[in-house]
């Protein structure tokens, strides 16, 4: 028989969505590694990640797949045979939030070095209250057997890089392991690529735009309660601003009761173009982010398009903010620690220099990933 090829190595991702930040990371290992292959449990977007060739599990074949919190019990062991035993790889290099990191090697591939990038140990399990989805029964059910599995599959990495110093700690805290840091690739060269994003808007978005107030608040993301863009409405609300609120989902018709009641006008704009977002962004006073989140992309997207950031003074934002030197870190959910980082941040007058985000470019990304990976893989001289 002959020998068989060898392919430089194997990336591994949960699962496949549009727009997630977990997906620009995947997209961005992509372009670093683009001999690889990449396998996912399912891939609901296809291209999302920059490729359509995507291998997936049999998960992908069920109902499963569109039902996360029922579907928990079975990724684990899905994982340990999900991964092909031929070609042989490399390097495997694992985008992991819940259970991917659990994945193993057979046949010619058993021995393979696992590289786990982690954008979290599963929130649902190790941080609940944190994420609300943790709270439901199947999870809750299936947390006390997995939590010592998952700590024990995360001991089989050859080695870890986490996405925040925040993430890194809970590495540490939860799984007993050490990590690198190594921040999420953020499209900072594209952002500052156009001087006025309002000027390549559609001719709807640019009457929106003209519709605004002068002087606004700005939240955006997925309309998810652990997002906490109520935070964004009363932050306008103990400061006096008008909010802008650009996003959708099941979260939203709660949002809108919020803002029927709030003291000043809050706009939706719906689900926002690129373009529309980052306009937005350069024309808010400032960006608030009430939520904890183990880095936060879109806060840095803001302040590459040079808006101020409010953030929750926990989690990963407060580390890009602090490599801004612009913006608060609060307590989110006091009034007047929140009223008085709006205030400091609108007294000093001072937007985002450029220069400040390019240490979360997607090309610092690049280089830092194939880096992590080529360290962990050369053979010792």
């Amino acid at each position: 028989a002959g020998s068989v090829p060898v392919v430089s190595g194997l990336i591994i991702h949960e699962w496949i969505e549009e727009n997630g930040g977990a997906e620009k990371v995947v997209a961005a290992m992509v372009d670093a590694f683009p001999g690889a292959d990449l396998l996912a449990l399912w891939e609901d977007a296809p291209g999302a990640v920059g490729t359509t060739s995507v291998r997936e599990s049999w998960l992908s074949r069920t109902r499963l797949r569109h039902h996360k919190a029922l579907a928990l019990p079975a990724m684990a062991p899905t994982w340990r045979w999900t991964v092909p035993a031929r070609p042989g790889y490399d390097w495997f290099l694992v985008s992991s939030h819940l259970f991917a990191h659990h994945a193993r090697g057979r046949g010619l591939n058993r021995d393979v070095a696992k590289l786990v990038y982690v954008h979290s140990p599963a929130r649902y399990l190790w941080v609940p209250e944190l994420d609300t989805r943790g709270a439901s029964l199947p999870v809750r059910t299936a947390a006390s057997v997995l939590k010592p599995l998952d700590r024990r599959r995360a001991g089989e990495a050859t080695a870890l890089a986490a996405n925040s110093a925040y993430v890194r700690e809970r590495i540490a805290t939860t799984w007993g392991r050490a990590a690198e840091v190594i921040h999420p690739p953020v499209d900072i060269t594209e952002i500052q690529s156009v001087a006025d994003w309002s000027t390549v808007v559609s001719a709807d978005e640019h009457r929106l735009l003209d519709s605004l107030p002068p002087t606004f608040l700005l939240g955006a993301s997925r309309m998810v309660p652990y997002k906490r863009l109520d935070l964004v409405i009363r932050a306008g609300e103990v400061s006096g601003l008008p909010v802008v609120i650009a996003g959708g989902g099941p979260d939203e018709a709660r949002l809108r009761e919020v803002a029927a009641r709030a003291r000043v006008p809050v706009t939706f704009t719906g689900r926002p173009s690129t373009p529309l977002l980052r306009a937005l962004c350069q024309r808010c006073a400032a960006f608030v982010f009430p939520p904890i989140e183990d880095f936060g992309i879109m806060p840095v997207e803001a302040m590459a398009a040079g808006a101020p950031v409010v953030c929750h003074r926990v989690g990963g934002a407060v580390e890009s903010l602090s490599v801004a030197g612009i913006g608060a870190a609060v307590d989110a959910e006091d009034d007047d620690d929140l009223a008085a980082g709006v205030r400091s941040v609108l007294d000093s007058g001072l937007r985002v220099p450029r220069q400040a985000m390019q240490r979360f470019s997607r090309e610092r990304f690049i280089d830092e990933i194939r880096d992590f990976v080529t360290r962990h893989t050369q053979a010792p001289s």
